[in-house]
Formats: structure tokens, C-alpha cells, sequence
């Protein structure tokens, strides 16, 4: 027997007959006219080889065969049923899944307290699992299915494949010490800027970041002390000493809060803001699940008022 002959749809027509055995019922059920009902009741009986329902004084009654079918169908419907209700249906919080997100380690501890609680509390069954991003689009981890988000302010130049939605945008300061010998209490020019050392988060290694960039534009360099691959540690290492930190404001502000040594200066070149977006497939643009997690990532970012830093280091 070959499946691609059959008409599957019409299982579901035999079961809302055989529920209601009222021809007109049937048809308002499952939105059809009379004559239509007719002919699907007429295919039916030729694919069973049995006249399924015959009419009675009050309707239509179950032939022995129908009686035999109707807990297959039964079952059968049931299946498919449930089984679009959880691909498309509200239930899509009660899935057990694994969500991968490749980010920064900056935005876990910005982004997570906020979300996971959400996760916790509405989707028990889902388990957030986050990778390094790397400074880099994670292109074939979204297209393999390995990577279901990226979040990071450095994503540029999309493939058609990927969607974004803009969460935030931020500018650039610098964090000193206090007891920065080279400010000594002063603003931070362009001059004091160039003879203190720098300290610079690189995701790949790559010490020629955005400040060098716009420095190197008008002729002038700076001296990088180190180059880290975190956010965090920097702006630990600045207390204390001559190094400055350029780094995104909510960064900066974190580490002030933290840290009473620490204060933060206005960058004394232009540089563009970043613009924090998250990223996905198309192939998981339609899934209620993912799509609902887009939606909560959006919701936290926006309350916390631009905490989330996703950018490659200046």
C-alpha cells in the first residue's frame, strides 16, 4: 500500500461523522457544505470498501466496519491533534528543550538575573546553555542548529538566511583610577589620553580595535599594556593604576558602582555607538518557543535601562 494515495484528511471526516452520525452537523463541524461532505463520505467508503455509515430515521448509523475503524481514528486524530496543538499551540512553555545563546560574558551577568527567573517560572523545562561568541557571527552554529541566539554589538553585514531585532544602543567612556598620576584631579583630553597606558578587550586577539582605528585616522596610536578576552577583568585591573579602559558606558558604570577608586570620563575622540542586536535563523523565525525567548531577552534589555554590553572591545 502506498500512503501517498490516500487521503489522510479523511480520517478526520470519519471521525466527526461517527461522533455526531448527523450528516448536517458533521458538515458544520468541519466547515463544509452538504454536497461536499457527500463526496468525502463517497471517497471514503470507496478507500474502506464499506459503506461506513448508512442513513436511519434520525441520522446516520455505523456499519459493523465503522464500528471496527472508529478507535483507530480515534486514535489517530487524537495524535495528530496533539501534536500541532504543541508545535503551534500555547503549550510550546512546556517543552523540554536546550536553548544555546553565544554571547558575552558581560551579558550574562547583566541579561541573566533577569531572564532566568522568567525561564524558571514560565518555561521549567527549557535549559539556557551559553557559549563565547568569540568576537565573531556565529554563521555556521546558526545554520547547523547548534546556536538558536547570538547577542553582541559587532554583527554586521547579515547573510539573507539571519534575522535581527535592535535591542539597544550605547556610547563609549573611559574608566581611570582616581589616582591616575597622569590626570591628577584634571579633565582627560586628548593629550592625558595618549600618555597613560591602555588596557583592551580583544575577543580574537586583535589589539587594533575601534579607538586605534579612529586614532590611526588622524595620525596618532596608543600604547596598549594588554590585551584581555573579557569584559569584567579590565575594568578590575584599572583600580589603582595609570591604565585607562575604554569600554561601553554601562561597563564603566557597573565597575564605579563596584569600585569607589573608579571613575569615568568622557572619550575624548568620536566614536559611533554601538547598536546591541540579537540574531537568528530564519529556519527558528517561526517557532513559538525561540520566538518567545527573542521576546523576553527584548523585554529585560529594555527594562534594565541599556545594561547590556555586546560589543567587540574598542
Amino acid at each position: 500500500m502506498n500512503i501517498d494515495s490516500k487521503d489522510l484528511n479523511l480520517l478526520r471526516v470519519f471521525h466527526v461523522v461517527y461522533q455526531e452520525r448527523n450528516a448536517s452537523r458533521a458538515a458544520e463541524r468541519l466547515a463544509l457544505s452538504q454536497p461536499a461532505l457527500s463526496h468525502k463520505l463517497a471517497k471514503l467508503r470507496h478507500e474502506m470498501g464499506d459503506p461506513l455509515f448508512v442513513r436511519a430515521p434520525r441520522g446516520l448509523t455505523p456499519t459493523p466496519r465503522a464500528h471496527e475503524l472508529a478507535p483507530q481514528v480515534q486514535a489517530l486524530v487524537g495524535d495528530i491533534e496533539a501534536f500541532y496543538h504543541r508545535s503551534e499551540g500555547s503549550d510550546f512553555l512546556s517543552r523540554n528543550e536546550r536553548l544555546h545563546l553565544f554571547t558575552t560574558d558581560y551579558l550574562e551577568q547583566t541579561l541573566l538575573p533577569g531572564l532566568l527567573p522568567r525561564l524558571r517560572a514560565q518555561a521549567p523545562g527549557v535549559i539556557l546553555i551559553t557559549h563565547n561568541t568569540r568576537g565573531q557571527l556565529p554563521r555556521e552554529e546558526l545554520e547547523k542548529g547548534s546556536c538558536d541566539l547570538a547577542i553582541a554589538g559587532f554583527y554586521d553585514e547579515l547573510p539573507d538566511t539571519l534575522r535581527q531585532q535592535r535591542l539597544f544602543s550605547e556610547d563609549f567612556v573611559v574608566l581611570a583610577s582616581r589616582h591616575n598620576p597622569h590626570l591628577n584631579g584634571g579633565p582627560l583630553g586628548l593629550e592625558r589620553f595618549l600618555a597613560c597606558e591602555h588596557l583592551l578587550t580583544t575577543l580574537t586577539g586583535d589589539l587594533h580595535g575601534r579607538v586605534d582605528r579612529a586614532l590611526e585616522a588622524r595620525g596618532l596610536r596608543r600604547r596598549i599594556a594588554a590585551g584581555l578576552s573579557s569584559f569584567l577583568a579590565p575594568t578590575r585591573l584599572v583600580r589603582d593604576t595609570a591604565f585607562l579602559l575604554t569600554c561601553l558606558r554601562s561597563v564603566a558604570e557597573e565597575a564605579a558602582q563596584r569600585d569607589p577608586d573608579l571613575q569615568i570620563h568622557p572619550l575624548p575622540i568620536d566614536l559611533p555607538r554601538v547598536e546591541v542586536k540579537q540574531i537568528w535563523h530564519e529556519r527558528t523565525d517561526a517557532d513559538p518557543l525561540r520566538r518567545w525567548l527573542r521576546q523576553q531577552i527584548q523585554q529585560v534589555s529594555s527594562r534594565s535601562g541599556s545594561l547590556i554590553a555586546g560589543s567587540d572591545g574598542p
